[in-house]
């Protein structure tokens, strides 16, 4: 079985096994001691490093929309989901947002220490006037911040 790891994969004691892969963007924020020492431990067991096309990260990008998650998806976050597609792979990550895009795109996520996302569709209100809006930022009436909220 292929499955992409997440960073936090290496901050825990969850076994993993099969054909394994990662980003760069991953191993940048691995600075512990334990992390990398879990790094290396896995890299002489296989474990890839790979980046993804951009196709697959403008695939993320749409499906990331869709489930208005494109604000808190982060570059490293959109290159696991990305890779996940392109090797169809299972991603093994505790990031909800992460969970929540990859549901509609298809990927498999499997939880480290946490329990599995429920699907979720945010909705975003102003925390002035109580408007809806479909993004964050600015209230276009009253000039408060605009919050993200569950549906």
């Amino acid at each position: 079985m292929k499955a992409v790891l997440d960073s936090s994969v290496f901050f825990s004691d969850c076994p993993v096994s099969g054909e394994l892969y990662t980003t760069p963007s991953v191993c940048d924020e691995l600075i512990d001691i334990r992390s990398k020492g879990k790094f290396e431990k896995l890299c002489a067991e296989g474990l890839q490093i790979a980046s993804p096309g951009a196709w697959s990260k403008e695939n993320v990008a749409i499906a990331a929309k869709k489930t208005r998650d494109a604000c808190v998806i982060s570059d490293t976050d959109s290159d696991l989901l990305a890779l996940a597609i392109e090797l169809d792979a299972v991603l093994y990550t505790d990031d909800f947002a992460i969970q929540n895009v990859a549901g509609v795109l298809g990927v498999q996520t499997i939880p480290i220490n946490q329990r599995k996302a429920k699907h979720v569709h945010w909705k975003y209100r102003c925390s002035g006037c109580g408007r809806y809006f479909d993004h964050d930022g600015e209230c276009l009436i009253c000039g408060s911040i605009i919050k993200r909220k569950l549906k």
